[in-house]
């Protein structure tokens, strides 16, 4: 059997690097933001902060509030034509914006 090499961020050097823009201290707001069960949230990763991140193939999906879980929520989408349930910290969760 062969030994698998690396993390869960192997190959993420693109996909989480955040613009020189956005880069530096996260307001504490962004850590004790209130979601509603039912809203609909983009996952979009703080490559800083590692507590609550997701897998890296989730990156960009959207998906919806279906519970609490500790200080994080539960995330329910579709990957591949399956319901699949994810724990996310709130520092990584983007409310969707409504389209008008």
């Amino acid at each position: 059997m062969v030994k698998r090499i690396g993390t869960s961020r192997h190959k993420t050097r693109n996909l989480y690097s955040v613009s020189k823009k956005m880069k530096g201290k996260l307001p504490v707001s962004e850590f004790v933001k209130k979601l509603e069960m039912g809203d609909r949230v983009q996952l979009v990763a703080q490559p800083s902060i590692m507590k609550g991140i997701y897998f890296r193939r989730f990156h960009g999906k959207t998906g919806i509030v279906t519970g609490m879980q500790g200080s994080c929520y539960k995330v329910q989408l579709k990957d591949g034509g399956k319901e699949k349930t994810l724990i996310v910290g709130p520092v990584h969760l983007q409310k969707e914006k409504q389209a008008k």
